[in-house]
């Protein structure tokens, strides 16, 4: 490519520039040379440099920053190898809609055709189910053993934090009426239902079957149809937020990655969870994978998993618990293992990436934080709650206090706040949720995310939930909550890119910084609150390599 002073500069014009950099909000041209931002502003500004090539293919079309997914995972691109089961329309990487279920039968309606197609030998996968929309309805073995074929059928929930299996799969896996485990569902009779809850309960089934849901993600295939999935919804850079770090793996993702008609950064997160409390083992690992690191792969931060999911009643909360009178959810890392685990990590110097749903979890989350905090003082680590949906006023103040950013759950108002508001927290609490407005009001740095493939990625889609947090059913929990346009544009920008620690190179468009832009069809700025989640993105680029949308996000 030669020296930077040799490479040829292109000059992109467009009807606006939204930089996300508050000296500078809006430009008509951007210069590109070597895949950074060389300058930004007017014409006559970005001309200063001589030499320039010019290019209008965006003469009538919005830039604005690449848009940054800060929690999703890989396996994006892996759920789509399998059969989807759940209640909304979802969307596929090749464009295909499929049809949301909204019944236990119609779910084994899907399941007995996709059966009649699968090959001889093999499990038969689903993901997506969600049972608190169904009412009282549970998937269960019987419904599952409807399913011919004699084969293992596992159908992944939602929140991945709870499945269902049949009774081939229960046995072939070793669970029975004499199984002491945490979190396996029991009929009366002590038999188990089917309904497997959190990862100590679900990891005989996920190793009889390869847990594919995290290996595959490094796959090259899985990698494409997850990067086709971003590019439609103008995403640059996405967080792959549970990484268990198989060497194979992440020397694939590290060569798919590089490629420049990749449309993509990909930035995984340790799996801490794997390591259990040897956290040395993970850090010398993470140490040796990090030596693969390039401009469109960051390995670095370590994620934790402190609580299970609120709708699947596995999250831990604060009283007065469950609104419904469900007993208390179970804890992934016993409170006091997390605050040793904490310490080690934040004294090594890592960002620690740490999910807590309930306002338990939030709390003992918290006190292994400020205690790692006093013992070892450090200045910018940008520890960031991932979720944190429950959170209250008192303990948004000491997350402002100990210097930690949020990463809040904002989809979460549209598909789970009416079974929030009914069922799970009751209106109090429910109204509260993903409170973006109070952590801006204090100064907390946050970003909001989809947590793919919990629910679809698309930002703009998420940022229209921070916005308006209008439900499915068109309730408005928190009104003041709400959040502006210009404030939930830049939570999935700059906001998110903080969080990474890359707000040096990505998250707004300044001299230096990649030349990651997401190219729209209008601007956002000025869309109706109720109009964001529909503006069309036209594609996007990364690094100074243009991309088209392969579908509508």
């Amino acid at each position: 490519m030669g020296t930077p002073a040799l490479q040829p500069i292109t000059i992109y014009r467009a009807r606006k520039i939204l930089t996300m950099n508050p000296a500078q909000p809006v430009a008509t041209h951007v210069a590109v040379r070597g895949g950074r931002i060389l300058a930004v502003g007017t014409d006559e500004q970005v001309s200063a440099w001589p030499g320039a090539r010019r290019d209008d293919r965006y003469a009538d079309q919005v830039l604005m920053p690449g848009l940054v997914e800060g929690h999703c995972h890989l396996y994006e691109g892996v759920v789509w190898l399998y059969v989807y089961v759940g209640f909304y329309d979802r969307r596929g990487p090749d464009g295909m809609v499929w049809p949301g279920l909204k019944t236990v039968d119609a779910v084994v309606a899907r399941l007995v055709e996709a059966e009649a197609r699968l090959e001889p030998g093999r499990h038969l996968v689903a993901w997506g189910f969600d049972p608190i929309y169904l009412g009282t309805s549970r998937l269960t073995v019987q419904d599952l053993d409807k399913v011919p074929g004699g084969r293992g059928v596992i159908v992944l929930h939602a929140s991945v934090h709870l499945m269902n299996a049949n009774s081939r799969a229960l046995a072939m896996a070793g669970i029975d009426r004499d199984t002491d485990i945490e979190g396996i569902s029991r009929f009366p009779n002590g038999e188990p239902s089917g309904e497997l809850r959190e990862f100590p309960a679900m990891f005989p089934v996920m190793r009889m079957i390869g847990n594919p849901f995290r290996m595959l993600g490094m796959t090259a295939q899985c990698l494409e149809n997850f990067s086709r999935v971003a590019l439609a919804s103008g995403v640059t850079t996405a967080t792959d937020l549970i990484n268990e770090l198989p060497d194979e793996g992440i020397e694939t993702l590290a060569r798919v990655t590089r490629g420049d008609d990749f449309p993509l950064r990909i930035v995984p997160a340790a799996s801490g969870m794997l390591f259990s409390r040897d956290v040395q083992g993970c850090l010398t690992k993470l140490e040796r994978l990090k030596q693969s690191n390039h401009d469109k792969m960051h390995l670095g931060p370590v994620k934790l998993v402190v609580d299970g999911s609120i709708q699947g009643f596995t999250a831990r909360v604060l009283w007065p618990g469950y609104y419904n009178g469900a007993p208390n959810g179970i804890w992934i890392v016993p409170p006091d293992d997390l605050a040793d685990i904490v310490e080690q990590y934040h004294r090594a110097g890592i960002q620690l990436h740490i999910h807590t749903n309930g306002d338990e979890a939030t709390e003992v989350t918290l006190n292994a934080l400020e205690r790692a905090l006093t013992l070892y003082p450090r200045w910018d680590h940008r520890h960031t709650l991932q979720h944190c949906q429950m959170a209250s006023p008192a303990q948004f103040r000491r997350i402002a206090r100990l210097g930690l950013c949020v990463n809040l759950f904002a989809n979460h108002i549209f598909y789970w706040g009416d079974a929030h508001m009914e069922m799970t927290m009751g209106p109090d609490r429910a109204n509260r949720m993903d409170s973006c407005a109070t952590a801006q009001r204090m100064g907390i740095p946050f970003a909001i995310h989809s947590d793919a493939p919990i629910t679809p990625l698309a930002p703009l889609f998420t940022a229209w939930c921070a916005v308006n947090r209008r439900t499915a059913s068109g309730r408005v929990l928190g009104e003041s909550e709400r959040i502006s346009v210009a404030d939930a544009l830049r939570a999935i920008t700059l906001g998110a890119a903080y969080t990474l620690r890359m707000d040096d190179r990505i998250g707004s468009i300044e001299v230096a910084k990649f030349a990651d832009f997401c190219v729209l069809d209008s601007d956002p700025s000025q869309a109706a609150p109720e109009a964001l989640k529909d503006v069309a993105i036209a594609g996007t680029m990364v690094g100074g390599h243009a991309f088209e949308a392969p579908h509508a996000a």
